[in-house]
């Protein structure tokens, strides 16, 4: 690794401690080599959601939405992360049932 690769983990490591030990979050580690590695954790947001109180078609819905939008391949990475950011600020609106609108923000 070179210095500036070694710098960068080194901040990496200061932010991850902050989070974790003075925010109280928590750190699931490493996962750059882990196998079925995403953008999206889906199973965590589900988890997330279902405890939330949505339904699990509201979920299925949204993560659908989520996915179509970080992964589309005619826009570029900002694009896609400006999507996201919108989703993630303004929530997803899905039709559980017909008449049925909800809109999830988190």
């Amino acid at each position: 690794m070179s210095i500036i690769g070694n710098a960068e983990r080194e901040t990496q490591n200061r932010v991850i401690d902050l989070f974790r030990d003075e925010l109280g979050f928590r750190y699931p580690g490493d996962w750059k080599e882990r196998n079925g590695n995403s953008n999206i954790e889906e199973g965590l947001l589900r988890a997330y959601l279902l405890k939330s109180g949505y339904t699990t078609v509201q979920i299925t819905k949204a993560v659908h939405e989520l996915r179509m939008e970080a992964d589309n391949p005619n826009r570029t990475l900002y694009e896609n992360n400006r999507s996201v950011y919108h989703l993630r600020h303004y929530g997803v609106s899905v039709k559980a049932a017909a008449g049925c609108a909800v809109a999830g923000r988190s």
